[in-house]
């Protein structure tokens, strides 16, 4: 793993804790004035924050999902959103190939170039749900890139959008948008890979990792320049409201404290199972999950672990054995990145390239952090990720 040690992980989350805490109080305050607002008359418990936070989130703002969907329209979010992203950014450009055979109708393929007009990779575009077909959304390599082989990856991004009927336009949700961006940056890490071994390349890192370059690209779906040219009304072609843009992205951020928190505790629990030593005698599992959660300072009782002990698969044999961390290290990763990305200028080839070299390009060739500290200059710190959750960073 990237992290390397539990140190690394321990101190990750312990500087992130006070703001949780201050969000996370700010948000009791706010349910706990629902519940007094409607006639209820008992302290908050877990099981109450949930029904309570949709109603203050529903208050707060009122989000019509129909207004927002007129202004993100299928193919302009593709073509004019993430193409046109990863042109400014990577000098790559898609371009569609009828001829080569597809597994469905819907199935869409593409052959990737280099700004320089060399071929990169081929890209098919499985987006809309269909009888049959698994649920979710996944990138998957067909073909890994090889050096050795001089193989060029084939990969695919798939999803489950609800396809509209003939003759009328696909709209998406905001989530189902950044969920495209995502899944390119998969694809990305794949189609751009330049190693020697194929299992090394691209998505062939650790699991701390690799949601990184997916989770970096979520947010170029509301970046000004993006945004504004991919962002328009499906019947009119005017620009998305500024007032409404300003409520979806504020949107993303409702009761993120909850939501940061209650994982953390999660991922801290995980790791302070696994830290024990073979020889250790049978433990309560109440009293060392109190024990754990109170070490680290999160033993807030409305806010419990997002998985206790008895049903956490991730941890007991679900592939993440003192790994549940890796989902927040890669996001911090990326926040961090994308910070250390608009100082630079923004959406422009230099950084965008830079980045190329120094993740996309190397995957697992290379110890990851000095991968990243050679794009980045330094390691990551949890700022950008709290701003990135909507968070106060203060303690």
């Amino acid at each position: 793993q990237m992290a390397k040690t539990p140190t690394a992980v321990y101190d990750m989350f312990a500087s992130m804790v006070p703001a949780l805490l201050k969000n996370v109080e700010a948000e009791a305050q706010a349910i706990k004035d629902k519940i007094r607002a409607t006639g209820g008359d008992f302290e908050l418990a877990a099981w109450d924050w949930l029904y309570y936070a949709d109603q203050v989130r529903q208050d707060k703002f009122d989000l019509d999902e129909s207004e927002v969907k007129a202004y993100f329209e299928f193919d302009r979010v593709l073509e004019d959103g993430l193409f046109f992203t990863m042109e400014r950014l990577y000098g790559v450009t898609f371009k569609p190939r009828t001829d080569i055979p597809v597994y469905h109708p819907d199935v869409k393929a593409y052959e990737v170039f280099d700004a320089d007009g060399t071929s990169l990779a081929i890209f098919m575009a499985d987006y809309f749900a269909r009888e049959g077909k698994r649920g979710g959304a996944w990138m998957s390599s067909f073909v890994k890139q090889s050096g050795l082989d001089q193989e060029r990856p084939v990969v695919v991004n798939v999803m489950n959008i609800e396809k509209a009927p003939e003759g009328q336009p696909t709209l998406l949700s905001y989530s189902e948008t950044t969920t495209m961006f995502h899944e390119l940056g998969h694809g990305l890490h794949g189609m751009l890979s330049q190693v020697k071994y194929p299992t090394l390349s691209g998505t062939s890192v650790s699991r701390d990792f690799v949601e990184f370059p997916s989770t970096f690209e979520e947010d170029w779906a509301i970046h000004p320049e993006v945004i504004k040219n991919y962002a328009k009304h499906y019947q009119t072609g005017a620009a998305i409201p500024k007032a409404l843009l300003e409520k979806v992205v504020a949107s993303r951020s409702f009761n993120m404290g909850f939501d940061t928190l209650e994982y953390v505790a999660a991922a801290l629990l995980d790791m302070e199972w696994h830290a024990l030593a073979a020889d250790t005698p049978l433990q309560d599992l109440v009293e060392f999950e109190q024990a754990a959660l109170s070490k680290h300072g999160v033993n807030i009782d409305y806010v419990p672990p997002r998985y206790k002990s008895a049903y956490f698969a991730h941890s007991m044999g679900g592939g993440y054995s003192a790994g549940y961390y890796a989902y927040m290290w890669s996001e911090i990763l990326a926040a961090d990145a994308f910070a250390y990305v608009q100082s630079q200028g923004g959406l422009n080839r230099k950084i965008g390239t830079h980045y190329r070299k120094n993740i996309l390009e190397v995957g697992n060739s290379r110890d990851l952090m000095e991968s990243y500290k050679a794009f980045r200059g330094a390691e990551p710190t949890t700022e950008a990720l709290l701003k990135r959750r909507g968070l106060n960073v203060a303690p």
